[in-house]
């Protein structure tokens, strides 16, 4: 939804209630783009890299896909009515 500024100044309670219904509301000054309105949300902690170092395995084989299941994938009908 796209509302002026002076509209938004006299409706910013109703505006509110939408966008935390996950209306996008986009403030236009002059006719353009100005502000999004969109609500407040808490920031998730950063992650941390190598949290889950020594919990996951990867087996030697992991690159190497059986011939039958390339086999498969060509033989399947994944894409009906394309010619071969």
């Amino acid at each position: 939804m796209k509302v002026n500024m002076r509209e938004a100044k006299s409706q910013l309670s109703r505006l509110g209630r939408l966008a935390w219904e996950r209306e996008e509301i986009v403030i236009a000054k002059a006719g353009d783009p100005y502000l999004r309105l969109e609500p407040y949300r808490e920031r998730r902690a950063k992650r941390e890299f190598g949290m889950l170092k020594g919990q996951i395995r990867v087996t030697p084989d992991f690159d190497e896909t059986p011939r039958e299941d390339i086999d498969s994938f060509h033989e399947s009908n994944l894409f009906p009515g394309e010619d071969e």
